[in-house]
């Protein structure tokens, strides 16, 4: 069984309500049929009813079963006024101002959430990453036990003999674009965990560079060395080497040469990039030239599920990443 299908089959078992706010996309309505015939999943969609009915009639397609919310018209929507005011009078929110925000379907989407008519969102298909993420870091906060947002995605490469059976995780690959060590080491932590929540196997984390251990010396070289080293200290159970250039971490055979004495031994599953540059390119080349599975930008570090999208993603991608959503909201 595919990595996507475990899941699906894992969001089965605790159906979750997953809130898309940007339902008039043809894509979007794409995956909310196939959730709903795959039953993995209840769908609310954010939006006008009738522009939503319409171009799912225009497209043959079935979205029976999901609840719509049009926020102009909806019995919560003086509510949510008065709990986006609430949550952020201290930083100038107006009533008016609030007023305006919930009829916004990503504003009003994550209010359902924060109030528990939901348990989790998805989005970024329409719209772009910090259009998804500020309503989330406003409303929602981050978890508890988290000092940084990052965002990483799962790839699943078919035919592939590295990693845990062809799937990895990728960090950060959609969010933080140039990571301190300290920044990077949280990114490596909240990587693994979420590595072990997806995945469910033992995560073996690589903290990436140009170099491996030490055969090129930089600055660039140090933040990694240092990043290692203070994730050793933070999570000393946690399996993590670097820095490794890619071969090494992946390869057993280059990592018996290059780096005899790493723990990873060549058998890395989460890579933990740089920078934003290197982790989305990464990621991009192993999606377009092995014909990889790519979810995401999944996010890892706020209090409920939230998870951006790419905006060349297809209806499956979507469909992925409500079920990876439904998921997590189940752990939560």
């Amino acid at each position: 069984m595919s990595f996507i299908e475990e899941i699906k089959q894992r969001a089965k078992k605790e159906i979750k309500t997953i809130v898309l706010p940007e339902a008039e996309d043809i894509r979007i309505l794409k995956a909310t049929e196939q959730v709903l015939k795959e039953q993995y999943a209840n769908i609310v969609l954010v939006g006008k009813q009738e522009e939503i009915e319409k171009k799912a009639k225009e497209n043959n397609l079935s979205i029976q079963g999901a609840k719509i919310v049009d926020p102009t018209n909806s019995e919560n929507y003086e509510e949510y006024v008065n709990l986006l005011y609430e949550l952020r009078k201290h930083k100038g929110m107006t009533i008016e101002k609030a007023k305006e925000l919930v009829k916004d379907p990503v504003y009003y989407g994550m209010l359902m959430v924060k109030d528990e008519e939901a348990d989790g969102l998805v989005s970024g298909a329409a719209h772009s990453t910090s259009d998804t993420l500020r309503p989330a870091l406003q409303i929602l906060k981050t978890a508890p036990d988290t000092k940084l947002v990052s965002a990483f995605f799962v790839m699943v490469v078919p035919n592939c003999e590295y990693g845990e059976k062809g799937t990895f995780v990728f960090a950060d690959s959609g969010l933080n674009e140039n990571p301190d060590a300290e920044n990077l080491s949280e990114i490596a932590i909240s990587s693994s965990k979420s590595f072990k929540q997806l995945v469910e196997k033992e995560p073996k984390v690589a903290m990436l560079s140009y170099s491996t251990y030490g055969s090129a010396k930089s600055e660039l070289t140090e933040k990694v060395i240092e990043a290692t080293k203070l994730v050793k200290e933070k999570e000393p159970t946690m399996l993590v080497d670097g820095e490794l250039q890619l071969d090494s971490a992946i390869v057993p055979e280059i990592a018996a040469f290059k780096a005899p004495n790493s723990p990873l031994k060549g058998e890395a599953n989460v890579l933990v990039f740089p920078n934003l540059d290197t982790g989305n390119i990464g990621y991009k080349l192993v999606q377009r030239l092995a014909k990889a599975e790519a979810y995401g930008p999944l996010c890892q570090g706020i209090a409920k599920p939230v998870n951006d999208l790419s905006r060349g993603c297809s209806s499956e991608d979507v469909a992925g990443v409500i079920a990876i959503t439904a998921v997590q909201a189940q752990k939560k």
